[in-house]
């Protein structure tokens, strides 16, 4: 099977696993998705995972039906990672600009996001994410690029997300299982923001909420920069659980019922429409005692309670950063459990912001299975990876022209000529 030169995708969740396959289109603006996969996920509880053996078998059963369709294999993915062990901090670094050179390189840049990831962390934990906020050049703050610039000292605000050490060795594990290196491990939060919010939004300033089956991941973004990223260990499931408790029945047909209650209106038959509140169960294949619920019951009675509690939640977190008041773009709500029914009313009452549904775009080709908040991190991750590509073609930061100004390289190279000539 051929490798593909385009930017692969695995979104490992708590309720479902997803492998996208891209390849760049002749027309350089798109990017074609080539194959597509998605399977129940296994081994993975709110957003970790707890068996390793469950979860490399989900993912070789995703990835293996998205390179039969795809018809070319997965050597390198970008892949997601959440879950409760995820926290953020901001961070400042500063650097001297050396006075041979009159302007800032992408050297420089460098060498101050380095100096902002230098922080104390505990040995448990490893940097996932340097986000630079802004550059501040010779006391002048707010730019966003300051390669070209003239100055003598260059400092950055930068937003530093972190995550435990073994579940990132895990998740990494998991995929190089497979036979497939990790091309990078990107944050669910900033994946769905990468495919849903316009740059308007993060300009203006927007709360990002991705709700999955067992976490909700929110990221804050003011001045077109990510500033603040939280996840809460709390998804969809609990909606579904609440269902099953109320009703006395099993998780899997309250998910069935999660899923008729929520669906668009223009979806249900006409028969389903002229029944106002009852909802035959029989019809959704439950075959439990129960026989026919109000949907009433189901939808005000169960769900938007938890959904009152979620976003409470939420509110709590944009409260604790201290930007409360200064996201005039409101929230946008996007993962598979921002499709649940009165979603967005509970979110504009209990957070008393403007809200609306997030639908990933920036994709072309097979979109049809993933032109739906469920599929956000998928394609988010892919954006994200072609994203760095093109950075990195752009000459963003050259590591090989730092490393030769380094002093004393020359000495090991000598050392290194020297020991192999004692080899055989």
């Amino acid at each position: 099977m051929a490798k593909t030169q385009g930017i692969n995708a695995i979104d490992i969740g708590s309720s479902k696993i997803t492998c996208l396959i891209s390849v760049p289109s002749q027309d350089s603006s798109k990017i074609n998705v080539v194959g597509v996969a998605t399977v129940p996920s296994k081994g993975v509880r709110k957003g970790q995972i707890v068996n390793i053996e469950e979860c490399v078998g989900a993912i070789t059963d995703c990835v293996e039906s998205a390179e039969r369709m795809a018809g070319i294999g997965v050597d390198t993915a970008y892949v997601s990672i959440s879950g409760e062990q995820i926290a953020s901090q901001n961070s400042h670094g500063l650097v001297a600009i050396r006075e041979a050179e009159e302007e800032i390189t992408s050297e420089d840049v460098f060498r101050v996001i380095e100096a902002a990831r230098a922080i104390s962390l505990p040995s448990s934990r490893e940097i996932i994410h340097v986000l630079p906020i802004e550059f501040i050049v010779d006391s002048q703050r707010g730019i966003k690029d300051p390669t070209g610039m003239s100055g003598v000292r260059l400092e950055t605000e930068a937003h530093l997300i972190t995550g435990l050490s073994p579940s990132i060795k895990n998740v990494t594990r998991c995929v190089s299982e497979l036979g497939a290196n990790v091309s990078g491990l990107v944050f669910t939060g900033l994946a769905s923001a990468e495919s849903v919010l316009s740059e308007t939004d993060k300009e203006l300033g927007v709360i990002l909420v991705d709700i999955g089956g067992g976490t909700s991941s929110v990221c804050i973004y003011l001045e077109g920069s990510c500033v603040y990223s939280s996840v809460l260990p709390i998804g969809a499931k609990k909606i579904t659980d609440d269902i099953a408790i109320g009703l006395q029945i099993s998780v899997d047909s309250a998910e069935k019922i999660k899923h008729f209650v929520s669906r668009p209106k223009h979806e249900k038959d006409k028969d389903e429409q002229k029944v106002t509140d009852e909802i035959d169960l029989l019809k959704l294949g439950v075959s439990e005692d129960v026989k026919k619920v109000s949907r009433k019951t189901i939808s005000e009675g169960i769900i938007r309670p938890r959904l009152n509690e979620i976003f409470s939640m939420i509110n709590n977190i944009v409260k604790q950063s201290g930007l409360e008041g200064q996201m005039p773009a409101g929230v946008v709500l996007t993962g598979g459990g921002s499709l649940t029914i009165n979603c967005t009313e509970s979110c504009r009452r209990v957070m008393q912001l403007p809200a609306k549904i997030g639908t990933p775009t920036g994709l072309s080709g097979m979109i049809e299975e993933i032109s739906s908040p469920i599929s956000s991190v998928a394609v988010g991750l892919v954006l994200y990876g072609y994203k760095r590509k093109d950075e990195n073609h752009s000459g963003g930061i050259k590591l090989s022209g730092m490393i030769k100004g380094i002093p004393g390289k020359q000495f090991v190279g000598k050392a290194v000529e020297f020991i192999k000539s004692f080899l055989p």
